[in-house]
């Protein structure tokens, strides 16, 4: 008994060696773990930003009157196919492909996976009918291929994947404000040339290593290069397209729109929140280390955090305010908290999160009354909630981070410049030449009518 109790000691003291040994080996998972873990990033979290879509479309269908909400389901059903599209065809290639420290990358038309890749699948398909020398060539191509696939990192197409659902994330912020009044089909072309062009253009000086991050702007995931890119987008198309009939009266008072199902805006307020953690979380773009893993662990808590002092402080800011709390204030309080936690949700202090996710959910509150001292009709709050927000958001990474208050500035400018004068220009040739305002009658009757043929809910509207 007591040799195998001194065997299995030394056999303890052996392991303990050994492990110890090797722990800074093994700090970082083998090449090719690391691939697989770095492309389920990219795919999973993804498929939470996907998701996001039909957040979008859930708000914006209970922010809506009953008879616009079949139109707002298709412009969401629509907006995300096309922009899929538009970044496969050529939005990809522009936003990645040799920007090199310019304003733009390449127009090369139909962004496809490495050709190792494909090689590697090819290959190892025909290995099984082969023999002899033709067999032994085989497996060393497929060895080759397979060393060139895994110093990539990841899978090429499941980056472009996580990409493109950022670009349906910036268009979908754009119908939202522009609900109750304009065409689909001008909407649409619009979407296709933010997410063809526009978009991918701005995003380059960033993501795409291009002038801006040279010059040190930092935007984790995209409070500025998605949320407020979206916001100028909206409030150009906005300030274009004019308010919704009624909307304003002529001494200048405000006359409210209620939208037709909180709950469901609801559902779609906490959808977003949920996507939102592969929205931030999958901006670490590894997954393959300690590292990187405790890195997301940390956004994932700030992001949360964020979001929940957004609608706090939303919530007693309306109180304040107004004597009750509105809970549309409180919905669009969340998604500012969570836009302004996006540029910078890597801090290490959470409880400096809250506080940046409280004051974006306070700069809601103060925003949309002075858009309507405007005139400027956003039907579900998407300019306080994703420009304003995006804004105060990327400011903070100067503030509160490590980047620098005027590089942040400089990028906020320069994007916000390009993108509203550009978005202005194209909504501007829109109306000129095809329209993008709904007939007065068709308004008054309702979009599902005129512009879709279906009703959301015939038994409620009685037009």
């Amino acid at each position: 008994m007591k040799r195998k109790s001194y065997f299995l000691t030394l056999l303890l003291i052996i392991g303990i060696l050994v492990l110890g040994s090797n722990t800074e080996v093994h700090a970082a998972v083998p090449g090719e773990t690391a691939f697989i873990f770095n492309t389920f990033s990219f795919l999973i979290h993804g498929l939470l930003v996907m998701f996001m879509a039909c957040g979008f479309a859930m708000l914006e269908s209970g922010l809506v009157r009953a008879k616009n909400t079949s139109t707002i389901c298709l412009k969401n059903m629509a907006l995300y196919s096309l922009a899929g599209l538009a970044f496969y065809v050529v939005g990809y290639s522009i936003l990645y492909t040799d920007v090199n420290g310019g304003w733009i990358g390449s127009f090369n038309l139909f962004y496809n996976s490495s050709q190792a890749e494909l090689d590697l699948i090819n290959m190892t398909g025909s290995v099984g009918d082969a023999t002899g020398a033709a067999k032994a060539k085989l497996e060393k191509g497929i060895a080759e291929a397979s060393s060139k696939v895994i110093g990539a990192n990841y899978s090429v197409m499941s980056d472009w994947f996580f990409q493109m659902v950022f670009v349906a994330t910036a268009a979908s912020i754009v119908s939202g404000t522009l609900a109750e009044r304009i065409k689909v089909w001008p909407f649409l072309i619009f979407v296709v040339v933010l997410s063809a062009f526009i978009y991918p253009i701005q995003a380059s000086w960033v993501w795409g290593a291009g002038w801006l991050s040279t010059m040190g702007f930092s935007d984790f995931a995209g409070s500025t290069l998605v949320h407020s890119t979206g916001g100028w987008a909206a409030l150009a198309g906005a300030i274009i397209l004019g308010a919704r009939k009624g909307k304003y009266g002529e001494n200048g008072e405000v006359n409210p729109m209620p939208g037709s199902n909180l709950p469901l805006a609801t559902l779609g307020t906490f959808i977003l929140w949920f996507g939102w953690f592969g929205f931030n979380g999958g901006s670490q773009l590894a997954m393959g280390s300690a590292l990187d893993v405790t890195a997301i662990s940390i956004v994932y808590v700030n992001t949360n955090l964020a979001a929940a002092g957004g609608v706090i402080a939303a919530m007693i800011a309306t109180q304040l305010v107004y004597g009750k709390i509105d809970l549309t204030y409180a919905l669009n309080g969340a998604i500012a908290g969570l836009v302004s936690i996006t540029a910078g949700p890597d801090l290490q202090n959470h409880l400096i999160s809250v506080l940046i996710g409280g004051v974006g959910g306070i700069l809601v509150v103060v925003s949309v009354p002075l858009l309507d001292k405007f005139k400027i009709d956003d039907v579900v709050g998407a300019i306080p909630a994703h420009l304003i927000a995006g804004i105060w958001g990327t400011l903070c990474v100067g503030i509160f981070g490590s980047g620098s208050i005027s590089t942040q500035l400089i990028g906020i400018v320069a994007i916000g410049v390009f993108v509203f004068f550009v978005s202005l220009i194209v909504w501007f040739i829109l109306r000129s030449t095809v329209g993008i305002r709904a007939e007065e009658a068709d308004e008054d009757t309702g979009l599902d009518s005129s512009e879709v043929g279906v009703r959301a809910y015939p038994e409620f509207t009685s037009k």
